[in-house]
């Protein structure tokens, strides 16, 4: 008899939690969440603020085409995408970190910490 309270509770509870993330209205995910911090975010916001005014860039690679070799972006027409440096406090090179934009004007923002082995959104305007 203990187990079996003891299951309905454990999946009471389960319940509970699911129930919390879900959306009152069909096609949305719940509540907006917090918005995270970044490891780097002053460098990501200090990026962001160059491309927003179109440079001056520090890197001559700055603003050039990002060709997605990878294939981890949406698949898109040539120069769809561009590149820009996210400044490393401490190194002496470019480092890793970049904002990848979509569009011209950008309409969407991408980040990568680890030269393009991964990237999450930063802002979609589309």
């Amino acid at each position: 008899m203990m187990k079996r309270v003891l299951l309905v509770a454990l999946l009471a509870l389960a319940g509970l939690t699911w129930f919390e993330g879900q959306s009152e209205r069909p096609g949305e995910a719940g509540p907006p969440a917090v918005e995270q911090r970044l490891p780097g975010q002053a460098q990501i916001d200090a990026t962001l603020r160059l491309i927003e005014r179109d440079g001056a860039f520090p890197h001559s690679q700055d603003g050039t085409t990002f060709f997605n070799r990878e294939g981890r972006l949406p698949q898109q027409p040539r120069g769809y995408y561009r590149e820009y440096t996210v400044e490393t406090p401490g190194l002496s090179h470019r480092g890793p970190r970049r904002i990848v934009t979509g569009g011209k004007p950008p309409e969407v923002f991408y980040y990568t910490a680890d030269h393009y082995d991964s990237f999450r959104i930063l802002e979609d305007r589309r």
